[in-house]
């Protein structure tokens, strides 16, 4: 582990003004790469990999008491 790194990057942090810090905590905890919640939910819609779900059959309905 690097501890001296670690305490450079504490000191840089610390010495950053509010604005500067509100711009570091975006970029460290919004600005992501990773896919979001509605481009996984449109591409699991889209891609067919759930299309053999309809073809099973209606198993329960409202008549039944469970919880659809």
């Amino acid at each position: 582990m690097n501890t001296k790194l670690v305490e450079s990057l504490l000191q840089v942090i610390l010495s950053l003004s509010d604005e500067e810090r509100s711009l570091l905590e975006e970029k460290l905890f919004f600005d992501s790469s990773e896919p979001s919640t509605s481009d996984l939910m449109q591409l699991a819609q889209t891609g067919g990999a759930f299309q053999f779900l309809n073809d099973e059959p209606d198993i329960y309905s409202l008549k039944d008491g469970e919880t659809i």
